[in-house]
């Protein structure tokens, strides 16, 4: 087998590899016998067909198989020959010997990128530090309550946080807006659930009263015939309820499932539950800091067969959750690309990473992070021994942990900083 290799690009490579015709010949007639044995062609006996005959009729089938047979197995010859590391499967097509002598093809393919991984001490990290406070508990209590709130009618003004309830009907230069027409509407003021101008409208207005105000529609708005322009809108006030919240008691309490201690215990799960999501927040942060810094200080290049593969990859899993199953509904492949390229070389990064520092899944790791998946159920528990014990659950699991224990390396290795955060603006930046 002789094999020549060229690249053609950063990452592709053209691998031309040919074949000893002797070598095909005899694999041919090798299986031509095998055929022999068992073939039924009209005027012979099974086992008794001239190797002629047997030639004539399957022939060019077998050689065809053989070649493709071949192809197959001297590709993965000729690759681990010349050290290659493929990326995605070739493009494999038969070309012209220079004589009748050996059989030979091109194979055409991208190869991973050689990584040598940099800058890792280099990577700077601000790891957020948040404290629950005991007012944070207190606006979390009240946003329970709002939860629980019922509405009562009142005959005053209308004031943020009321509910409106409204006949509206919208023109546009006297003709009627698609869309902008409603009967006995709920608007809580002061939620931004209507356009801003709307919400202005409504503020102040009474039980049974009908009054008419222009809505400007912003320039990016959905429907481009609307987008910018200022909609007449005719209102008939129905009715105008205040919000009532529940009283701060057990009853609450019970309303949400706490059925012992009362609004003591309600507070502390609350703020148990407040601190496992703050946990949460910090630790998803820390991580897209520390791949971020990994990605910038290692620009590499990516098979575009990797980066196709995870596109598709992507538009699958958007299918799935959007509830889509026709295709041709699906999002754009497009779409995806720049997150897919970037997947790929973190993934790349990553891999390199673990291989440079030998790490494997800890037990230990794996457990606690099945447990902190289950941490929110009742039956934590049992959920987590469940799911201990099932070895496709922990494959599945598996590569997550051991990126997260990459991280974990990447980080002793870092520069990271603590900043101090209040709860509230924590949870609630983008």
């Amino acid at each position: 087998m002789l094999v020549t290799v060229e690249s053609t690009g950063k990452l592709e490579r053209r691998m031309r590899v040919e074949l000893p015709a002797e070598r095909i010949e005899k694999e041919v007639e090798s299986r031509l016998k095998k055929v022999g044995r068992t073939a039924k062609i009209k005027g012979f006996r099974p086992g008794k067909i001239p190797a002629k005959v047997v030639k004539q009729h399957y022939g060019q089938q077998v050689r065809q198989e053989v070649l493709s047979d071949l192809m197959q197995k001297s590709y993965t010859d000729a690759v681990r020959q010349e050290n290659l590391n493929p990326a995605g499967g070739p493009r494999i097509e038969p070309v012209a010997s220079a004589d009748k002598q050996s059989f030979a093809y091109v194979a055409t393919f991208e190869v991973l990128p050689e990584v040598t991984l940099k800058g890792l001490d280099k990577i700077k990290v601000e790891k957020p530090e948040v404290e629950v406070g005991d007012s944070d508990v207190d606006d979390m209590l009240e946003n329970l309550r709002r939860q629980k709130a019922t509405w009562s009618a009142v005959e005053r003004a209308a004031q943020d946080g009321d509910r409106v309830i409204v006949d509206f009907d919208g023109t546009l230069k006297g003709e009627p807006v698609k869309g902008g027409k409603g009967q006995e509407v709920p608007v809580v003021l002061g939620q931004g659930q209507m356009l801003p101008d709307f919400e202005k409208g409504l503020a102040g207005v009474k039980p049974g009263e009908e009054k008419s105000f222009k809505v400007k529609f912003p320039k990016d708005y959905h429907a481009e015939d609307l987008a910018g322009q200022k909609v007449e809108f005719a209102v008939k006030v129905h009715r105008v309820d205040e919000q009532v919240l529940p009283p701060l008691d057990d009853s609450l309490a019970e309303a949400y499932g706490v059925t012992e201690g009362g609004v003591a215990k309600l507070r502390e799960e609350v703020k148990n539950n407040m601190e496992r999501e703050a946990a949460q927040k910090i630790k998803a942060d820390i991580k897209d800091q520390a791949l971020k810094g990994l990605l910038d200080a290692n620009p590499i290049d990516v098979p575009k067969a990797l980066v196709h593969q995870e596109m598709h990859n992507m538009q699958h899993e958007a299918m799935r959750q959007l509830g889509i199953k026709d295709h041709d509904k699906a999002p754009g492949l497009e779409n995806f690309r720049e997150s897919a390229e970037k997947r790929v070389r973190l993934g790349l990064l990553l891999s390199q990473y673990i291989d440079d520092n030998k790490l494997a899944p800890e037990p230990e790791k794996l457990r606690e992070h099945v447990e902190e998946m289950c941490s929110g159920y009742e039956n934590a528990e049992e959920m987590a021994a469940s799911y201990l014990a099932n070895p496709q659950f922990l494959q599945h699991v598996e590569p997550l942990v051991l990126e997260n224990q990459a991280i974990e390396r990447l980080l002793e290795n870092g520069n990271v900083k603590s900043k101090k955060i209040g709860f509230g603006d924590y949870m609630n930046a983008k």
